[in-house]
């Protein structure tokens, strides 16, 4: 970019700039491409201009901190270009402190751990896998399903792109859990989003009469791309979720996005509950991919549901506590275990496998919590380590172990997750992210305190008692 007067700021970030790295345009239709158009001392310059741009970016704006970097797919650029770059960019902006850009996956892909880490380093800690890089050029559909929606920043900017992609001719779909219309979305809003082009399902909606099935909830969290692209984990549709706003202080919570002949199974467990309630038979085919990625692992997506007979969730979680040789880390927002789940943590422990447990210090739901610390100094005096993660609220839901085997998912240790719902995630073996997963596990446990026996001591007694009333309603919670 080339700047002859005061410094162009996107109007959303205060401090930032944008600075062109490569040549062209992906596909004429950027959005930052039409956002220059009519913004006075401002135009594209060549590429090779660049340390002419941060000169004159320095004069004009010494104090950025956070410079966006536009083009055709910047981090498309080898690793060491990216890394000029950043430095480049450090000598004249002393005050930098972070780098941005959208991206492919398969850029990211195509570099090694190590050149992720460096640049990382080096301030690239924004970069966004997202439609502006020209991925969507031959979208065909989006299918998303979600316990919890919620307007605000995150549901709206997502609704936009949704609303702008199906007067595209894209198929997007779109399905959430029938207590929504409670307190968040009104009865009617499948026919608001039907009028935009969005089709949309509520998942059993709540009706005036007494129904054991609507006890059984869609506490899933997943969306696919086009079949090359599928999210699960604990993330909704609310800005709590991203911290857009506090409710019980920082909200950590965790998802995994997922590429490969995997995100057939995502497409196809999204297409089971959409078809649940209807008679007519879906020709699911159409929605298979045949994309193909390198690992050295394996990934593979599961649902629970309340229909059968297989509790899918709660046997995952005890074959990985019962092959565990080294360490099995756990991060739960709700904890209700029965006793087969009590003896599996235990008897890791016994095996000399080190069993921590992340809950939250601020809770969402207090008669839960109190629950919760019934099972503290059960589990403590077998051996198992129980930390709270003192910032606020953990909604994450993982199991990772032994650098190997990790779980995101939705399905929390409490018996509504384990019995009830119908639930998804995604089982990693071997594959990078599992030590991804556990990093995070670490770094959030520095932010955690450790509770011990004589913490349960110190404990309320009227909490106490309180909870082990509330225990008797555990599977409605």
């Amino acid at each position: 970019m080339h700047f002859t007067g005061t410094i162009w700021r996107p109007p959303y970030e205060a401090w930032s700039a944008l600075m062109q790295v490569t040549e062209g345009c992906t596909h004429n239709k950027c959005k930052f491409c039409t956002l220059y158009n009519g913004v006075p001392n401002f135009r594209v310059s060549p590429v090779t201009e660049i340390e002419d741009d941060l000169r004159e970016l320095y004069t004009a704006a010494p104090d950025v901190t956070r410079l966006f970097l536009v083009g055709a797919n910047p981090f498309a650029l080898s690793a060491e270009r990216l890394k000029q770059i950043a430095n480049l960019s450090k000598q004249y902006l002393q005050r930098l402190d972070s780098i941005g850009c959208f991206a492919r996956i398969t850029d990211v892909s195509s570099k090694s751990i190590g050149e992720l880490k460096d640049l990382r380093a080096l301030g690239f800690n924004r970069i966004t896998i997202g439609v502006e890089t020209g991925d969507d050029a031959a979208l065909k559909f989006i299918f998303m399903e979600f316990f919890i929606v919620n307007h605000g920043v995150l549901w709206d900017s997502v609704l936009e792109i949704l609303k702008e992609k199906a007067a595209q001719g894209v198929e997007v779909r779109f399905m959430y859990d029938g207590t929504c219309t409670f307190f968040r979305l009104p009865h009617n809003y499948p026919e608001y989003l039907e009028s935009m082009g969005i089709h949309c399902r509520i998942f059993f909606p709540i009706r005036p009469a007494l129904s054991t099935y609507q006890n059984n909830r869609d506490h899933r969290k997943i969306a696919v791309i086009d079949g090359k692209y599928a999210y699960t984990g604990g993330v909704n549709l609310a800005d709590e979720y991203i911290n857009k706003m506090s409710r019980f202080g920082h909200w950590k919570d965790t998802a995994v996005e997922i590429t490969g002949e995997a995100v057939n199974t995502f497409t196809m467990l999204f297409l089971q509950n959409w078809n649940i309630q209807s008679r007519e038979t879906e020709d699911v085919s159409l929605y298979v991919r045949d994309y193909k990625v390198k690992s050295e692992g394996y990934i593979m997506g599961y649902t629970d549901s309340p229909f059968d007979d297989i509790k899918v969730g709660e046997s995952v979680y005890m074959d990985i506590l019962y092959t565990a040789t080294e360490y099995v880390h756990i991060m739960t927002p709700y904890l209700i275990l029965d006793n087969e789940m009590i003896t599996a943590l235990s008897y890791a422990v016994k095996r000399g496998v080190d069993v921590k447990l992340i809950m939250p210090h601020i809770t969402d739901k207090p008669y839960a919590y109190m629950v919760a610390r019934n099972y503290y100094e059960i589990l403590l005096k077998k051996g198992v380590k129980i930390y709270e993660y003192t910032p606020g609220f953990i909604h994450a839901k993982e199991f990772i172990s032994d650098n190997k085997k990790a779980v995101v998912g939705s399905v929390n240790l409490d018996y509504r997750s384990l019995y009830l719902n119908f639930e998804s995630a995604a089982y990693l073996y071997g594959v990078n992210a599992v030590k991804d997963a556990e990093t995070d596990f670490l770094n959030t446990l520095n932010q955690c305190e450790e509770i011990t026996l004589a913490d349960c001591r110190k404990y309320s007694k009227i909490k106490k008692t309180v909870g082990k009333l509330m225990w008797l309603f555990s599977p409605l919670m």
